[in-house]
């Protein structure tokens, strides 16, 4: 019995876990929640890649956020300057497509800002971008052993801390990818 995860487990709601395979670029070590995959193609956000971004304050006045619950993310290489919103509210189903769980995709600018606004509002992650393939090219990823598939949380989403998300994930699967967890970031310092 081999531990391959099957790629039919390839499917909304799914984290995609940079192997160490990927050894640099903005995948290294990245997280992506798959938020969409079918026959036409796939498309996923980032969630463990920290954004220092300066966003004009007449569009966002991340200064005045009275909900600490917002964060931002680099949410992959393509369309940078699009921001998708990942959020825990389940009050606007009309506008959002629900990943998985307690986890939320879409909301327009009214949404955004009262979610900002609500000192107990939603959690929300503002990604700037998100990663991309065409018909059968994560499927061919991952048989390459590019990326690791474990069932995404609203925890894994909302609640890890972004730069031990890589390591935490895999050393919740267990077996050998708690082993690959223990790798340094830096293997010339081995």
């Amino acid at each position: 019995m081999s531990d391959i995860v099957p790629y039919s487990n390839l499917a909304k709601g799914t984290l995609l876990i940079a192997s160490p395979d990927i050894d640099s670029g903005i995948y290294f070590r990245g997280i992506i929640l798959l938020c969409e995959h079918g026959p036409t193609g796939s498309f996923g956000v980032m969630i463990n890649k920290i954004l220092e971004i300066e966003i004009p304050e007449e569009i966002l006045n991340l200064k005045e956020i009275a909900n600490t619950n917002v964060q931002i993310r680099a949410g992959g290489p393509l369309q940078p300057n699009q921001m998708m919103l990942l959020h825990s509210s389940n009050q606007i189903p009309d506008q959002t497509l629900q990943v998985c769980p307690g986890v939320f995709l879409g909301g327009d600018m009214q949404f955004l800002q009262e979610a900002m606004n609500a000192s107990d509002g939603p959690h929300v992650r503002l990604c700037f971008g998100y990663a991309g393939w065409g018909p059968g090219q994560l499927e061919r990823e991952f048989m390459s052993g590019m990326w690791f598939l474990h069932p995404a949380t609203a925890h894994h989403v909302f609640e890890m801390i972004p730069d031990r998300m890589w390591q935490m994930v895999l050393r919740e699967m267990g077996g050998k990818y708690a082993t690959l967890s223990m790798i340094p970031e830096d293997l010339s310092l081995n």
